[in-house]
């Protein structure tokens, strides 16, 4: 099996991540690897990034207290802008072995109008890619 020492978590903060923490925590155990976990704050307007920031980092924080809680080490990071850029730049800057991230099927509107986080991180990432279906 591949060393997957470091592994990046890409987080949006919504229902799946509990799911995605479920699989990625049981993977970090028998891999004895190191968790970062990671939200892009997508916002228009400062007080929007504010209140989504604040929110975040508690989500963010009581994940890494549970972790820890598992035995697992665990960082949180946070970041601003568009969630593919600001991911891929996070890949780039530092060594990470594995990128796991949730699915959430959009509908084909959906990927017409907003694009595919999942499928532009497939195609650009130079790490292989764990996708979790929601």
């Amino acid at each position: 099996m591949a060393d997957y020492r470091e592994i990046l978590v890409a987080l949006d903060c919504s229902s799946v991540d509990d799911r995605l923490i479920e699989h990625v925590s049981v993977l970090a155990q028998g891999l004895r690897s190191r968790l970062h976990l990671l939200h892009v704050v997508h916002s228009h307007t400062l007080d929007q990034e504010r209140t989504l920031r604040k929110s975040a980092s508690l989500r963010l924080n009581r994940y890494r207290e549970r972790l820890l809680s598992e035995g697992i080490t665990a960082e949180v990071l946070l970041r601003s802008g568009e969630p593919e850029e600001e991911i891929l730049g996070e890949i780039r800057e530092h060594d990470y072995d594995l990128l796991a991230m949730a699915s959430h099927g959009h509908h084909l509107a959906g990927r017409i109008l907003f694009g595919s986080v999942s499928r532009t991180l497939r195609q650009s990432a130079d790490i292989p890619l764990l996708i979790v279906k929601s």
